[in-house]
């Protein structure tokens, strides 16, 4: 299962992700993390120090490669010169399964153990001063996008995205990847304005969205809440001492996490699983090749210099029982 986690700079929806991940490894899921927001803060999240966080291997530095092994034998794709963020795949392409082993996860994933659990994570890398001038972040996330166009998943797999923070999701079509996407809102004005552009933008695309009320202190927060985004309001969580040490440097086990936010978080899960009997793959494959064409027509065949539509493999559908090339 997919999982995005959105909401503006500051609502805590990186917190809030990493203890989702914590929840979810404490009960022995398998799980990958990606960090895919240019300000990378989901390594020290999960308990990375400094040093440790800013030798993450960068996908986007790694492009090259996870081109070429995503690629495979398609015959559609010309060279790994021609992939874009949004290339789909096809027949005789390689796909990326949460539990494999391969070069795209020996390359870009480092392994980070939570209290005796180990969960995979790999990070979109940081916008650089050499970045200045010369490259749109985006393009950072790309990596991230191409990854999650050629990952299956299954039930009771989870891969968890920390999103870039704002209505910036927008700027490709990888805000469509997820099975549930949490929106991560502070009961002020300026924290559901996210939401409502969200909402607006998403409402065409089958998204589920769904809203977590975070930084809560008090009936007359969530009061605000419930009358601005309504129905979409899953769940609140509030002040937390166990946060409180984790950004200190200092937490707890996680089995010491107050019960009003471990009750929480399993009702995120619960809200995910959940999901898994709607999943709709002709969809998600069709929403694939949208965004794909888009691209391709705004800017990626002059980038390219080839006609990327051609790379839409019409007879293929990304599923759970798709066989990966070797």
């Amino acid at each position: 299962m997919k999982i995005a986690f959105v909401g503006k700079g500051g609502s805590g929806k990186t917190t809030l992700s990493s203890l989702f991940i914590r929840r979810l490894a404490a009960i022995g899921a398998p799980v990958l993390a990606i960090d895919a927001d240019i300000n990378q803060h989901l390594g020290a999240a999960l308990g990375l120090d400094d040093a440790d966080a800013a030798a993450l291997p960068a996908m986007g530095d790694r492009l090259p490669l996870i081109k070429e092994y995503l690629r495979g034998s398609n015959p559609r794709i010309a060279s790994t010169e021609t992939m874009i963020k949004t290339t789909p795949p096809g027949a005789g392409s390689r796909l990326l399964r949460v539990r494999e082993e391969n070069p795209v996860y020996d390359a870009c994933a480092r392994t980070v153990e939570l209290d005796g659990s180990v969960v995979r994570l790999m990070v979109t890398g940081p916008f650089t001063d050499a970045d200045l001038g010369v490259a749109c972040y985006h393009s950072k996330t790309g990596a991230v996008e191409l990854c999650l166009n050629h990952l299956v998943d299954g039930r009771d797999e989870y891969v968890v995205v920390d999103m870039t923070a704002g209505s910036d999701s927008f700027a490709s079509g990888m805000f469509t990847r997820f099975d549930v996407t949490f929106l991560v809102a502070e009961p002020t004005r300026k924290g559901v304005s996210v939401y409502r552009q969200y909402k607006e933008y998403a409402r065409d695309f089958g998204v589920q969205l769904r809203v977590v009320g975070n930084k809560v202190q008090g009936q007359d927060d969530l009061d605000f809440l419930r009358a601005e985004v309504g129905d979409d309001l899953l769940v609140t969580v509030g002040q937390s001492p166990w946060v409180r040490a984790m950004e200190k440097g200092r937490p707890p086990r996680f089995d010491a996490l107050e019960d009003a936010n471990r009750h929480a978080l399993d009702l995120l899960r619960s809200t995910v699983d959940a999901a898994y009997e709607g999943r709709d793959w002709e969809r998600y494959t069709r929403q694939m090749v949208h965004f794909h064409l888009k691209n391709a027509r705004s800017w990626g065949n002059e980038r390219t210099g080839a006609d990327l539509a051609a790379q839409v493999d019409p007879g293929f559908v990304l599923r759970e029982s798709v066989t990966a090339t070797a």
